[in-house]
């Protein structure tokens, strides 16, 4: 290996640009705790008629018994989903809502929802300020990384890994930026690519380096960039589907009255979460969206493996754990399409076509011996 070619200086920037990002992650969980913690919505349930189902008593109202005044008003429609809006609305002594205005506002809910207390959304927007920051900084460390060697960043574990937790994050950007109501995606998406992350330096770190000769190829930019930008994507949905588990579960106990006490409260967590049908729709059109992606990735790393090996396909343990992940998350989506699997079963189908993605990365790349084992740690 050509030793001279690896610019150290370039590497060390990207060592401490990742460290950087680390610590600015941090403070943006932290931000994103507080936003959890203290940022409930001052939020109400309705009666009304029509095509809503509404709730029967005002979660939190300051005012007296027959006040009028601007209160924000949380309403669920038949199809799971919730709908935020401001009016005034006249409570009576129940603190029951007996008036309330139009309902066809447009849908948001959860931390970032309209409504969230003040220091609530400041602790959000400067979560998400802080996030964005951090990704830059990342960004930086794995671009450095690439140009200290002048190849792709991502020529093993650690570089993939990093890599990796990078995408995650722009997954959440990037749905922050198409204009999605997606701020509680952040504390997950910040903590697991702090613990990637983590995992990266504290255990996979390999210094800067020329690349095996298998791997010199274009198609290294392809297939191995497409596959991370799927994984990040993925875990985006990952995420939102187990949200959903628990939201769903919360609210089944708070049916059946089996929470009590401050769960009974919007302080609950649970009760920030946008309806269990908003998360179950969001991760599947996240899943739905990403499949294609995974499916070409498996493809062009096909069309590499005949250009290296001769064969399009070897059943390789990589590539075998490539088409379980595939079938998967090909169950998934067929599952969602069947009447009878929507919902919590089709969201356990969604949680073990990841695992099938992480052992897919972590367990055969550490744990199993095969063509793909020159990537090493």
């Amino acid at each position: 290996m050509n030793l001279a070619s690896v610019d150290p200086q370039l590497a060390d920037l990207s060592n401490k640009l990742i460290y950087s990002a680390m610590a600015v992650y941090a403070i943006a969980m932290l931000a994103h705790v507080f936003e959890w913690t203290f940022g409930g919505k001052d939020a109400v349930a309705v009666h009304s008629a029509g095509r809503t189902t509404l709730a029967d008593t005002v979660a939190a109202a300051e005012e007296p018994a027959g006040a009028g005044r601007k209160v924000t008003v949380t309403v669920t429609s038949a199809s799971g989903g919730t709908r935020t809006l401001t009016q005034t609305a006249l409570l009576d002594a129940g603190a029951t809502v007996v008036t309330s205005g139009r309902n066809d506002e447009v849908v948001t809910d959860g931390p970032g929802a309209a409504g969230a207390s003040g220091r609530g959304d400041l602790a959000g927007r400067i979560a998400v300020s802080l996030t964005a920051l951090g990704a830059l900084l990342h960004t930086g460390g794995v671009v450095s990384r690439g140009l200290s060697a002048e190849r792709w960043p991502w020529g093993n574990m650690y570089e993939f890994s990093c890599a990796f937790a990078l995408a995650m994050v722009f997954a959440y950007l990037g749905l922050l930026a198409a204009k999605k109501n997606v701020r509680w995606l952040g504390l997950p998406v910040v903590v697991a690519a702090l613990v990637t992350l983590a995992v990266a330096v504290g255990v996979l770190y390999t210094s800067s380096d020329q690349l095996q000769p298998a791997l010199q190829s274009y198609w290294l930019g392809i297939h191995v960039a497409c596959a991370i930008l799927a994984g990040g994507a993925l875990y985006a949905g990952f995420a939102t589907t187990a949200l959903y588990l628990g939201k769903d579960a919360y609210d089944r106990r708070r049916a059946a009255g089996l929470t009590t006490g401050p769960l009974r409260t919007p302080a609950s967590v649970w009760q920030r979460l946008p309806a269990a049908a908003t998360l179950d729709r969001t991760a599947y059109r996240i899943n739905a969206l990403v499949f294609p992606l995974w499916t070409f990735t498996i493809i062009a790393g096909a069309i590499w493996a005949e250009a290296a090996w001769g064969k399009y396909w070897e059943w390789d343990p990589k590539e075998t754990w490539s088409f379980i992940t595939w079938v998967a998350y090909a169950a998934y989506l067929h599952a969602r399409a069947t009447a009878g699997w929507k919902g919590r079963k089709a969201a356990y189908l969604a949680l073990g076509a990841f695992a099938c993605w992480l052992f897919n990365y972590y367990g055969v790349n550490i744990f199993v011996t095969g063509k793909h084992s020159y990537a090493g740690l």
